[in-house]
């Protein structure tokens, strides 16, 4: 044993200098010594018991003493600690201890009634005053049966109102994904589940999915479709390109989705006839959002709005956005004939008379506008035109692209202005 200390450069435990040390504390009014089969240490304690160099009462017990029923040499301890000769043995140890003086039970079980007793004889003579006992730290239930048993709630960082994946089949605000499928649920009832909480009425489905078609690409040129084909072209990948397309849309490019439903439903639920909403915009010198075409005109209507009118009047229960916003396009086409309701503030306005058509109520309408959601629909529908574009791209092997010269109005000054 001594040899393996020096090897690990490491004190025993057991040794003079800590017993003795024990022995001169005035806070220590006993000792407790464990030891082991193997080994010579505990003969240093045996010694000092018989110099009287240990005064105070020692409970000590070598373990092992069960060594003598194997047939074999057995190894012992953390150490592997084996006795080389009798007087290494764990009886050896605990007879000499017993004689130098020390408190050595008979056997092991009854090592703690030995300290007890030594104990107890201490406090009776007035050696030692019992402390207050230490307040044991509390073991926290496990946090998986305490779950189980509903004795703690664990706080959420998120909550999830519209699916919920934990059990064996999927549901979309409440409905598995199986009824999805066999009740033909669709692309627009799936939308109504995940977007407005709502099992949608036939009309409400194939509205939404009319608007994802009409609103999924218009060419090649325009800002979004422009942007994911120039990053194509410059190797990106397909999400990085989508990204970029549709980091255009906003208030010039089909955000007026959300403008015009903003700008509608502002002054009509206000009580405003069409005449003050366009006075008072052209006050607060700002465009109506969702008026105006580049192209298109009453006398070249855009067909795409045609179709979604003509759908809306047929089947919409409510269409007091729409009419409203009809009644605008006819001051403002006195104007000019291209200041008719486009495509981006047909689909706006039809979204809030949805709305109201399915049970919402004009202020919830509101609060659906006043979070920024409607732009929802034309950026779904439009996704599907800007991956189109993007795989034409990859497909074709276009190289990177690079603006010509001749489209670019170069007005360079005849000198920089110096400044002092």
């Amino acid at each position: 044993m001594k040899q393996q200390w020096k090897h690990l450069k490491l004190k025993p435990f057991v040794q003079f200098d800590h017993i003795l040390r024990y022995e001169k504390n005035p806070d220590i009014k006993m000792i407790v010594l464990l030891g082991e089969v193997g080994g010579s240490d505990e003969y240093e304690i045996v010694e000092l018991l018989k110099k009287k160099k240990i005064k105070k009462p020692i409970v000590a017990w070598c373990i092992g003493t069960c060594s003598k029923v194997f047939p074999a040499e057995v190894q012992f301890g953390h150490a592997g600690a084996r006795a080389g000769a009798d007087r290494e043995t764990a009886d050896a140890k605990n007879k000499a201890l017993k004689e130098a003086g020390a408190i050595v039970p008979n056997s092991f079980e009854d090592f703690d009634k030995k300290i007890k007793q030594t104990y107890d004889k201490l406090v009776k003579a007035g050696t030692l005053k019992p402390q207050p006992d230490v307040e044991p730290p509390r073991i926290p239930i496990d946090y998986k049966i305490a779950m189980r048993d509903g004795i703690i709630r664990k706080p959420t960082e998120f909550i999830s109102t519209i699916s919920d994946d934990r059990q064996e089949e999927l549901m979309y605000c409440g409905i598995p994904i199986s009824k999805v499928f066999s009740d033909d649920i669709g692309l627009g009832g799936v939308l109504g589940l995940l977007w407005f909480k709502k099992q949608l009425p036939k009309w409400a489905t194939d509205f939404i999915e009319m608007v994802v078609l009409v609103t999924a690409d218009h060419g090649p040129a325009v800002s979004g479709a422009h942007n994911a084909i120039v990053c194509a072209r410059a190797g990106k990948d397909l999400v990085s390109s989508l990204a970029s397309g549709l980091l255009t849309i906003g208030p010039r490019f089909g955000g007026a989705v959300q403008g015009s439903a903003a700008h509608f439903t502002t002054y009509l639920y206000a009580g405003e006839d069409p005449a003050f909403m366009i006075k008072d915009m052209k006050k607060k010198n700002v465009n109506i959002q969702g008026i105006g075409h580049r192209i298109k005109s009453v006398t070249n209507p855009d067909v795409r709005v045609e179709v979604l009118i003509k759908y809306a009047k047929k089947h919409f229960p409510e269409t007091e956005t729409l009419d409203y916003a009809l009644s605008i396009e006819k001051l403002t086409t006195r104007k000019r004939g291209n200041l008719i309701l486009n495509v981006d503030g047909c689909i706006g306005v039809l979204t809030c008379d949805m709305l109201r058509s399915i049970g919402y109520t004009r202020e919830q309408v509101k609060e659906f506008v006043d979070l920024g959601i409607l732009n929802a629909f034309f950026v779904l529908g439009r996704s599907i035109g800007l991956i189109g574009h993007i795989i034409d791209q990859k497909r074709l092997k276009a190289g990177l692209y690079r603006h010509p010269w001749d489209d670019i109005a170069y007005m360079m000054p005849d000198k920089p202005e110096k400044v002092k």
